[in-house]
């Protein structure tokens, strides 16, 4: 459910060609080699098939960690002078230049997103801390995977996957806040991808999913639609799921505090309409509305153990509503038409993805899966209502209007990055032979970083509009 972040790459550099330090000598080539450490595992990673990247996670998370002590510690020793509370001196020789692939930046289907040429330290610091959330971001999209499949975890296993994600999502929080508060020299020169207002977005993004799985542990009716379309599940004589009264009321009050969340995120976003992915801004404004729909859909549970059927009933077309979907017909229990068929294929369309583990699972933020327990909802209560209660069904647009404000489940906490401990900065002091060199990396280059290419002729255009290179390739 979370966002499928990319992770970005970045170009070879040499830091020892940027900076010196004459206490402490084998700081900028060591940095250098912990840098190509990570460019590769960046390289690896992206090159990899969908399926096996989540695996390689683990790989670039330790390569993040393992140069983010040397990049922060130097942009600490150009700034005070000191790393920790040891004195150290670095100098620029010329202007540190690094490159960063735009990963939110909107590109044209099929093409590479660009790198942008970066300007000093903290630019790069960013980019290696945004990539470290992605991390946490993708790491939680893992856990949970494994509630959205067709075989049912058990209890333990659902509570663990949970707990796990939303410790990865709150991660992610603390580490977008703590980019915030990075000194940068010239903030105008920062690209989209870092700027303030997407930073901002993003904290509330993390924050706004890790509360809403607070309610994925104790919400059996998602559980309950998985178990309906597990053609093997032999558990369907159970009676159905109930939620205390008081539960309900709060699991909709946490929906309506990750609406809130959602709401600043696409608020942050609105001035980058245009330059940034639009399916990440898709994806806020889907969060936003799925947020809300659970929360009206919890009153309803609230409303329906209350013997309100009727209210019930109109908090669910609210919810609706609030997905943009259409009332469902007068004989829901059967699809029928085109609008049936296309509907269940794009539900068997969404289920192969979580099977086979698409990185473009849940890009709807959980709209589709709401969508199919609200359905099973409403066929449910509209049944049970024609025949035992008869109740009217009020509108739905007072009862949404009149929804309780949201409340605040998470504390956030600051993320304390690592550092560089005494006995690394005391073997940062021996003198580098001459003829030393850093690691430089074994991955091939993107194809858009090597040097002058013929130029390519594109069929039927004019002689003259060839292009240098070929095209935007990844390889």
């Amino acid at each position: 459910m979370p966002y499928p972040f990319t992770l970005p790459t970045t170009s070879s550099t040499p830091l020892d060609a940027f900076i010196s330090s004459p206490s402490h000598p084998s700081l900028p080539l060591t940095a250098t080699t912990q840098r190509s450490v990570l460019r590769d595992a960046l390289k690896k990673h992206k090159r990899l098939p969908p399926a096996q990247q989540a695996a390689h996670l683990g790989v670039v998370q330790e390569a993040l960690n393992a140069y983010l002590p040397y990049a922060l510690g130097i942009a600490s020793a150009l700034n005070s002078g000191r790393i920790g509370d040891e004195p150290v001196n670095v100098t620029n020789t010329k202007q540190l230049q690094t490159e960063w692939r735009l990963t939110l930046s909107a590109t044209l289907p099929g093409r590479e997103p660009p790198r942008a040429p970066l300007a000093g330290v903290y630019n790069d610091v960013a980019f290696v801390l945004q990539s470290l959330a992605y991390i946490q971001v993708q790491q939680a999209r893992v856990q949970l995977q494994v509630l959205y499949s067709s075989s049912i975890p058990s209890p333990d296993r659902r509570t663990a996957a949970i707990s796990s994600a939303m410790k990865y999502l709150l991660e992610a929080n603390a580490i977008h806040n703590y980019i915030l508060n990075l000194h940068t020299q010239d903030p105008a020169s920062a690209p989209l991808d870092t700027v303030n207002s997407t930073q901002v977005a993003l904290a509330a993004l993390a924050l706004a999913e890790a509360t809403l799985i607070t309610v994925l542990k104790d919400d059996p009716y998602t559980t309950a639609v998985i178990q309906a379309r597990n053609k093997e599940d032999k558990e369907w004589m159970i009676s159905a799921p109930s939620i205390p009264k008081v539960r309900a009321h709060l699991f909709a009050r946490l929906c309506l505090c990750a609406s809130d969340h959602a709401q600043r995120a696409a608020a942050s976003l609105a001035p980058g309409i245009g330059s940034l992915d639009p399916a990440l801004l898709n994806y806020v404004d889907d969060l936003r509305r799925t947020s809300r729909a659970k929360a009206a859909r919890f009153l309803a549970i609230d409303a329906e153990i209350a013997g309100k059927t009727g209210e019930a009933i109109a908090y669910l077309r609210g919810a609706r509503k609030e997905l943009g979907l259409a009332p469902l017909e007068q004989d829901a229990s059967k699809r029928k038409g085109w609008k049936g068929i296309k509907q269940t294929f794009a539900e068997k369309r969404e289920d192969r993805k979580v099977e086979k583990g698409s990185d473009d699972w849940g890009l709807d933020a959980g709209k589709l899966e709401e969508a199919r327990v609200l359905e099973w909802l409403e066929v449910k209560w509209v049944k049970m209502n024609d025949t035992i209660n008869v109740q009217a069904v009020p509108p739905s647009e007072p009862l949404m209007a009149t929804m309780p404000s949201g409340r605040e489940y998470h504390t956030q906490k600051p993320y304390m990055p690592p550092q560089l401990d005494v006995s690394l900065l005391a073997r940062l002091r021996a003198p580098v032979d001459p003829q030393q060199r850093a690691f430089g990396g074994d991955e091939d280059d993107s194809g858009d970083e090597g040097a002058a290419r013929e130029p390519v002729v594109v069929p039927g255009a004019f002689p003259s509009a060839a292009t240098a290179g070929g095209g935007n390739a990844y390889y």
